[in-house]
C-alpha cells in the first residue's frame, strides 16, 4: 500500500473527480420578504395542515375564559423516519446469501479489528503530549493521521463497500468551510473522516465511547449538548471560530441531529447556519433491495453483522454544488437552512417533514413502554416547538401522561380513559373538554391531539396570570397552601357532586411533591404539566 492515494477508493471506478467545481451564489428570492417565522417549517411537508373537519364551537370552547383562539390541527402523522424497513432477515435468496457470506464475513471481522486496532493506536500517538487543543493540530501530527484515515478506507471495505460511488468534488476549503450531509447510517462519519479529515460537531456522550472517542478528539471535535442552550450556544461559537480561520480542517455537520432511513429529509438545527458562511451539501444514498443499510429500529450489531454478509454494499456520495449565501441571508440561518435542506432534498427525491430528533426521543419512549405501534407517538416535534414551543423532555412528560391513559393499539385513548388519567369524573365540563381535543369528532384522542390542545392552553398569555388567581383563589385562609377542604369548595361549581374520593384524587395530582399539602409552586408545576386541567376551577375569577 505504498504511495496511498487518500482520495481514491481502494478499488478503482469511473469516478467525476476531474469535473470542475462548481459554486453557487444565491441571492435574495422573491420571497425573502415573507420568509416564515417559524424556523423554516413551511417548507414541503409529507403531512400539511388539514381542515379542522367541522366548525369550532367558540361558546362552548371550555378555555374560552384565556382565549377565543382555536388551537391550530395537523393532519395525522403518516411517515417514519427513523424505521429500517429490513430489520431481520427475509426471504430466500437473503438467508442463503448470509450463510455463503459466512466465511468472508470472519476475513471482514479479522480487517475491522485490525484497522481499528491500527488507526487506534496511530491516533494515540499523533495525540500524545498535545495540550493545546485550542489550535489547529500541528502538520506532523496530522500527517500520523493519515495512517488513521487508511485504516477507515479499509473499515469501510471490510463493511462490503468495496468501491463508493462519487458525482462531484469536495469544494476546497477556503471557499466552502462548512459542509452539511443527510444521516442514514454510522457510515457517513468514517467516509468523510476518510475522505475530508474534518472537524465535526458531536454529542458530548461520544467522547466515552470506545476507540470511536479517542478518533474524534483528534478531528478537534466541538462537543454539544443538545438538552443545554448553554452548550448550543458554544458550539455555535466554535463553529464560527474554526470556520474562520482556514489552519483548521473544514466542519462537518449533520444538520437533521440523527439518523433517519433515507426516505424522508427531516428538520434542520440551525447550528451549521448561523454563522452565515458558504456550505457544501453532500448527499449520501444507499441503493439497496434486499437490505436497507439505515441505523433506525435495528441495533448496532445486528447492522454490523448484515453489512459483513453482503457481497457488496452501495453507497453514492454526491458533492452538491456550493451555497453561497448574500449579505441579507447570512444574517437569516433560517433561510440559509431551507436553502441546504431543499437542495438536498430535491436530490434525493425525498419530501420533508417536521421531525426532529425530539420525535425519535417519543419514538424510543414509547418502545420502553412496551406500547403498541411506537410510532403513533411522534408528532413532529419541530413543528410543536415552534407553535408551542415545548421541548422534548416536557413533550416525554406529556406523553407519560397520556400513557397512564391506557391508550389501545391504535394509540388512540376514549373519554372514560382519559377523564380516569386526569382524575377528573364524567360531568359537562369534563366532556366538553375531552371534545375541545377530540377535534375529529371520533370519541377518541390521539396522543398528537393531545399535546397539541395541552400545548395551546399552555401557551396562552392569560394562562400563568390564571395560575396565580386559581392559587388564591383557592386559598381562603391564606395560609399559603391549599387544604383538601378549600379545593372541594373551589371545585363543587364547575365538577358537581364530588365524592371525598374524587376531590382526593385531584388532591393528590396537585400535590406535585407528595408532601399532602398543594402550595403555588406545586399547583403551578402541575398545571403546566396538565394544563387541560385549568378548565375544572372557576372562569369567573379568570383575568379579563
Amino acid at each position: 500500500m505504498a504511495d496511498p492515494d487518500l482520495s481514491s477508493p481502494l478499488i478503482h471506478h469511473q469516478s467525476s473527480i476531474d469535473q470542475p467545481e462548481v459554486v453557487i451564489s444565491i441571492g435574495v428570492d422573491d420571497d425573502d420578504s415573507s420568509s416564515s417565522t417559524d424556523s423554516g417549517l413551511n417548507l414541503p411537508s409529507a403531512v400539511g395542515v388539514v381542515p379542522r373537519g367541522f366548525q369550532f364551537d367558540h361558546c362552548n370552547n371550555p378555555y374560552g375564559f384565556l382565549s377565543e383562539t382555536e388551537p391550530p390541527v395537523l393532519g395525522p402523522t403518516t411517515v417514519d423516519p427513523f424505521r429500517n424497513n429490513t430489520p431481520g432477515v427475509f426471504g430466500l435468496y437473503e438467508a442463503i446469501k448470509i450463510v455463503i457470506c459466512l466465511p468472508i464475513a470472519l476475513v471482514r471481522l479479522v480487517l475491522f479489528g485490525a484497522s481499528l486496532a491500527v488507526g487506534y493506536l496511530a491516533t494515540k500517538l499523533a495525540l500524545a503530549g498535545w495540550k493545546d487543543k485550542e489550535n489547529p493540530m500541528p502538520l506532523w501530527r496530522c500527517r500520523i493521521m493519515w495512517i488513521t484515515r487508511i485504516c477507515t478506507r479499509c473499515i469501510l471495505f471490510s463493511f462490503g463497500y468495496q468501491w463508493i460511488r462519487r458525482k462531484g468534488k469536495p469544494a476546497r476549503r477556503e471557499i466552502a468551510p462548512i459542509v452539511v450531509s443527510n444521516h442514514v447510517s454510522y457510515i457517513e462519519p468514517i467516509f468523510y473522516f476518510y475522505e475530508l479529515s474534518p472537524t465535526i460537531v458531536a454529542s458530548e456522550s461520544h467522547d466515552s465511547l470506545p476507540f470511536v472517542g479517542t478518533i474524534i478528539r483528534a478531528m478537534q471535535v466541538i462537543y454539544v449538548n443538545r438538552f443545554s442552550q448553554t452548550s448550543r450556544k458554544n458550539a455555535v461559537h466554535e463553529i464560527k471560530r474554526k470556520a474562520s480561520c482556514d489552519r483548521f480542517p473544514r466542519l462537518l455537520l449533520f444538520p437533521e441531529g440523527t439518523t433517519t432511513n433515507g426516505k424522508v429529509l427531516i428538520s434542520f438545527q440551525l447550528g451549521a447556519f448561523i454563522p452565515g458562511y458558504p456550505i457544501q451539501p453532500v448527499v449520501v444514498r444507499y441503493p439497496h433491495v434486499h437490505f436497507d443499510q439505515s441505523w433506525g429500529n435495528i441495533s448496532l450489531v445486528m447492522l454490523m453483522f448484515r453489512m459483513f454478509t453482503q457481497f457488496h454494499n452501495f453507497m453514492e456520495v454526491e458533492y452538491l454544488p456550493v451555497i453561497y449565501p448574500s449579505e441579507k441571508q447570512k444574517q437569516n440561518a433560517v433561510r440559509l437552512s431551507q436553502k441546504t435542506s431543499q437542495a438536498i432534498a430535491a436530490s434525493l427525491n425525498v419530501v420533508q417533514t417536521s421531525h426532529s430528533y425530539a420525535d425519535l426521543m417519543l419514538l424510543n419512549k414509547a418502545t420502553e413502554l412496551k406500547l403498541e405501534n411506537p410510532s403513533n407517538y411522534m408528532v413532529e416535534m419541530a413543528k410543536v416547538e415552534s407553535l408551542f414551543h415545548i421541548s422534548s423532555l416536557e413533550a416525554t412528560r406529556f406523553l407519560d401522561t397520556f400513557v397512564s391513559m391506557n391508550p389501545d393499539s391504535s394509540g388512540r385513548v376514549r373519554l372514560h380513559d382519559f377523564l380516569w388519567g386526569l382524575r377528573l369524573k364524567p360531568c359537562t365540563l369534563s366532556k366538553r373538554i375531552f371534545e375541545f381535543i377530540d377535534v375529529e369528532k371520533v370519541g377518541s384522542i390521539t396522543f398528537k391531539q393531545f399535546l397539541f390542545a395541552s400545548g395551546h392552553v399552555l401557551t396562552q398569555p392569560l394562562f400563568q396570570q390564571t395560575c396565580e388567581l386559581v392559587f388564591s383563589h383557592c386559598d381562603r385562609d391564606g395560609d399559603g397552601y391549599i387544604t383538601i377542604q378549600e379545593l372541594g369548595d373551589a371545585l363543587k361549581n364547575t365538577i358537581p357532586n364530588l365524592n371525598k374520593a374524587d376531590i382526593q384524587g385531584i388532591y393528590n395530582l396537585l400535590d406535585d411533591d407528595q408532601d399532602e399539602r398543594i402550595s403555588q409552586n406545586d399547583l403551578l408545576t402541575c398545571l403546566r404539566r396538565n394544563p387541560l386541567l385549568i378548565a375544572i376551577f372557576a372562569p369567573d375569577f379568570a383575568p379579563t
